[in-house]
């Protein structure tokens, strides 16, 4: 039997490493359009702060763990899936060096960033912070005093945006919408952090676009509110967005992302969906969700990995997803949030909010009859573990 993972991140480590175990002798092989052995993106701010080196973001710190295992790791881009003949197409010339039929299918692909069309977006001194070739590039220039302009202050963008204040960067975060984190918090949540980071020196403009990029030394950045600010580096945080396109036209079903049932199967028997790609449904909110938190990729790369090795056999599927986690937590500049269920309220619901502005604390609890069903939180977060459960 020959299992063909795409993605080289926690999903697709984790399935190879499960189905080892549990098929000592099939042929595995992990797909990775990227260079470096797995490594995990959330450590990368910790890369740009200095807390670890390369080899700290890595998943397996053995060199030769995955070899150790005998799984095949190819180095190369997937071009296209063809159901029908159970085959990948390569888009370079690795394909020479993996058989490229396989018995089951995992897409662990995971997500990339999204390329806002803003006039200049590809100048020198623009990057993206979501590989460590990205974070090689931001830690040659992001140095005390650089001037570095941030677009986007997400969910990720804060995360980013803590790392580069580490480094001691003069920072300034344009947020198109009306307050920062808008996807995961409400506005005097997003308020509260805006204030936040404004103490702490870092200039934030919110309800604001980023209208052209001229190319240079510096960089003159056109400011939909009226401005132009200077920047010796820009970073792009605008988001991420499953990283599916070699699936069109292939007959795998894709909405936001990859969909998959409950046992991580996708609507072609034998292809399976784990990680940042997949959109695997939630019991609690009833609906299909991507959920890109790698404690999710774990579990769903767990299931889909025992899953595929029952088909391989001819064998009903053996487990299911229990649920999909949803709770962000974020330590911006040391506010800690949370987020998490329907914290936007549910209709015909009912909340409870208690603001202590001058201790930066803000509780937001929401409520469908009597049962709590979303929460927003600044600065109050002892007994968010109890809440969610």
């Amino acid at each position: 039997m020959h299992h063909i993972i795409i993605g080289g991140g926690p999903a697709g480590l984790i399935a190879a490493e499960t189905i080892r175990k549990l098929a000592p002798f099939d042929n595995i092989s992990i797909i990775s359009d990227e260079p470096e052995p797995a490594y995990s993106r959330m450590a990368i701010p910790y890369l740009l702060m200095g807390k670890v080196d390369e080899h700290g973001t890595h998943l397996r710190k053995s060199a030769t763990h995955v070899a150790d295992l005998k799984i095949n790791w190819v180095q190369a881009s997937v071009k296209s899936v063809n159901v029908a003949s159970k085959t990948i197409a390569f888009s370079t010339d690795k394909s020479t060096t993996i058989d490229a039929s396989f018995d089951t299918l995992l897409i662990a692909s995971g997500s990339h960033p999204i390329a806002p069309p803003i006039p200049g977006i590809n100048s020198e001194g623009v990057h993206t912070c979501w590989t460590l070739a990205d974070a090689r590039h931001i830690m040659a220039k992001a140095g005390k005093g650089t001037r570095v302009l941030q677009l986007g202050a997400g969910f990720i963008g804060c995360i980013i945006m803590e790392a580069l204040a580490a480094r001691g960067v003069k920072l300034s975060v344009v947020e198109m919408g009306d307050r920062m984190v808008p996807r995961m918090m409400g506005p005097a949540a997003g308020g509260m952090i805006r204030q936040w980071c404004e103490n702490k020196g870092v200039e934030v403009f919110t309800s604001t676009k980023v209208e052209s990029i001229e190319a240079g030394k510096p960089l003159k950045v056109k400011l939909s509110n009226g401005k132009t600010v200077e920047a010796d580096l820009l970073i792009s945080a605008a988001g991420v967005r499953p990283a599916i396109g070699f699936l069109k036209d292939s007959g795998v079903t894709c909405l936001l992302g990859v969909l998959t049932d409950a046992h991580l199967q996708t609507n072609v028997p034998g292809i399976y969906a784990a990680g940042d790609c997949a959109e695997a449904f939630d019991k609690i909110s009833g609906k299909t969700i991507v959920s890109a938190i790698q404690p999710n990729a774990a579990e769903q790369a767990r299931c889909a990995a025992i899953n595929m090795v029952a088909y391989s056999r001819g064998e009903p599927a053996k487990t299911e997803l229990k649920g999909v986690t949803q709770i962000n937590v974020l330590d911006t500049l040391g506010l800690i949030s949370c987020s998490f269920g329907n914290w936007q309220g549910v209709s015909g619901g009912e909340h409870v909010e208690i603001n202590d502005i001058p201790n930066n604390r803000h509780l937001n609890l929401q409520f469908k009859d009597d049962v709590l069903v979303g929460c927003n939180a600044v600065g109050w977060t002892q007994h968010v573990g109890v809440l969610r459960s």
